[in-house]
């Protein structure tokens, strides 16, 4: 699964080819957060009459026809093996696809004397999550209103035994600068899209690398370029 993830300043600089399209990342890049945790809002890149646009939903998802932003549940992943098909996710994934960067994330181990996070990133890379996004509309607001649609995202998770020397059964599907435009053009058809990220998630997976942090990175209280240090030994 992918429950918390980074984005630092740096994140920018190493998605030049799904970035470079916004100038206002230029001078100040991706809001940094070194623990986005659900329900925080996050920056992702989708797709809407022909251009690239920027937009920052909140992590977790909320399909059109909830009645309400407290019903649960509000998925923050979205498995690759039924997102096509899910009553939940399907309509979104036909036609909100888009694309969370991050520098990293984290996963947990459980251990004797407690839960062990270990930060999992592509070295001089950062990472281009797949995932999708809808809009609810809040019907107690008026049809002027800027706030009446609630963006809301989840990030896509394959299996994670793929990965060399896996922490979770679960990781986030990645994809590859290649595959940026082709998995954000609405016109591809939900069968193309599971191939193009399977086989692009799967190239990805053999890049990743990862080392135990400090367990600060527990709480979503904390936050810091500290929290990705790794620990004396681990790299």
């Amino acid at each position: 699964m992918c429950g918390r993830f980074v984005v630092a300043r740096a994140t920018s600089d190493l998605l030049p080819t799904l970035l470079e399209g916004f100038p206002e990342l230029a001078e100040r890049g991706l809001t940094e957060s070194y623990n986005v945790a659900p329900t925080d809002p996050v920056q992702v890149v989708r797709e809407r009459s022909g251009d690239r646009e920027l937009s920052t939903p909140r992590w977790g998802f909320v399909p059109g026809w909830y009645p309400d932003l407290k019903k649960r549940p509000q998925p923050i992943n979205a498995r690759i093996e039924t997102v096509a098909t899910s009553g939940m996710f399907r309509k979104a994934f036909a036609s909100g696809r888009c694309i969370v960067p991050a520098q990293g994330y984290y996963e947990w181990v459980v251990t004797e004397t407690g839960k062990q996070p270990h930060y999992i990133f592509e070295p001089d890379a950062a990472l281009a999550m797949a995932g999708i996004v809808t809009a609810w509309r809040d019907r107690s607001k008026g049809d002027d209103d800027p706030d009446r649609w609630v963006l809301s995202t989840a990030i896509i998770t394959r299996d994670a035994h793929v990965a060399p020397g896996e922490v979770h059964d679960r990781m986030p599907a990645c994809l590859t600068p290649d595959a940026f435009d082709a998995w954000l053009d609405p016109a591809l058809d939900p069968e193309s899209a599971l191939g193009l990220l399977d086989a692009e998630s799967l190239e990805v997976a053999h890049a990743l690398t990862h080392y135990e942090v400090s367990r600060d990175a527990n709480s979503v209280k904390n936050n810091g370029p500290q929290l990705i240090e790794p620990l004396p030994g681990q790299h």
